[in-house]
């Protein structure tokens, strides 16, 4: 640090004008890299001997498809106060797509749009992040698939995953977005015709999924909200899970073996009310994606619902029972979750 100048590594971040590529690479293939846009400031210092952290953090946020397609086009084009329907083609380039947009609806209606007010529909691969924090109002559906951190931090908007039409794979074989799906998201719904990856609605505190599989450590830390399972799981499933309802396809019986179990239950659906709302999450999910596997066990959901597993951490299933109990004595809603935590602290 101190022969480049330095005293603190907080002086030496962003200083890209203090690298230099080594003059013989230690590979062949490592020669074919080429260095030049990750550390262009160097040359640029050297040039004009000034260093610019404006130039380093440029992230060119107006070539972005948000600001070009949707910020510009979309929203001139659907006259804003009565919604519409945009078509965009998405690469893996394309990072935190529907980010900025939804910033921008968030900053202008706040929570007060309907459902699918304005509606995405894509086509392509969907790069990093996409749909990240997408609020109420908001659809976006993807023809393709998608990387890591899909739904990030969903905050009451709608995502929509489906294979392309040119796709000869089954979707419950295969992974269709990558891992971290749904990381912190609050509020919202997200269907996913095919399988996802590792730590699927980790910190999930309230959105609705329905999915058909997931890796290690799905719903790991979930606090609330309710994902559907039509398929297999990965292992260290509902690790820290301390809320939420999940309901999964043990077909081969086997989740047991993949559950960590120190905070939560399994249970059959022996409740009405349980299996009323298995149902109608995976005829949302059918109507959203038109899944065959969706169909194939509403059709035969009187066989498959018995197969099914729901999942519930212990502190938090008392509760949710509480306040069932409390409204059907004739409390609204509020009334028995209010008296149902008074209850629960004596």
């Amino acid at each position: 640090m101190a022969k480049l100048g330095f005293r603190t590594v907080d002086e030496m971040v962003g200083r890209t004008d203090r690298l230099k590529p080594r003059e013989k690479q230690i590979t062949e293939r490592a020669e074919k890299i080429d260095l030049s846009e990750i550390i262009s400031d160097r040359y640029a210092f050297e040039k004009e001997k000034v260093y610019d952290p404006k130039r380093a953090y440029d992230f060119k946020l107006e070539e972005t498809k948000d600001s070009k397609i949707l910020l510009k086009k979309f929203l001139r084009t659907s006259a804003e106060s009565s919604g519409g329907t945009i078509d965009v083609t998405v690469s893996n380039t394309d990072r935190a797509f529907g980010t900025l947009f939804g910033s921008y609806v968030t900053a202008k209606y706040g929570n007060s749009l309907s459902e699918d007010f304005f509606t995405i529909n894509c086509r392509g691969t969907g790069g990093q992040s996409f749909g990240a924090f997408l609020p109420k109002g908001v659809t976006i559906s993807l023809k393709g698939d998608a990387n890591d951190s899909f739904g990030k931090g969903l905050s009451g908007g709608k995502l929509i995953v489906t294979p392309s039409e040119k796709a000869v794979f089954r979707p419950e074989e295969n992974v269709i977005v990558g891992n971290v799906p749904l990381y912190g998201a609050t509020s919202g719904e997200a269907y996913i015709n095919g399988v996802a990856g590792e730590r699927f609605c980790v910190r999930n505190s309230g959105a609705t999924a329905v999915v058909e599989g997931v890796g290690d450590h799905g719903l790991e830390y979930m606090t609330g909200g309710k994902v559907v399972i039509l398929g297999d799981t990965g292992k260290n499933f509902a690790a820290g899970m301390s809320g939420g309802t999940a309901y999964v396809l043990d077909e081969k019986h086997d989740l047991y073996k993949k559950l960590n179990k120190s905070m939560i239950s399994v249970e059959t659906l022996s409740k009405k009310k349980d299996k009323d709302e298995l149902k109608t999450l995976i005829s949302a999910h059918y109507l959203a994606t038109d899944s065959p596997l969706a169909k194939k066990i509403l059709d035969n959901f009187d066989y498959y619902g018995g197969l099914f597993k729901k999942i519930v951490p212990h502190d938090y299933r008392k509760i949710t029972d509480t306040i069932y109990d409390l409204m059907k004595k004739g409390l609204n809603r509020e009334e028995a979750e209010l008296e149902a935590f008074r209850l629960s602290g004596e």
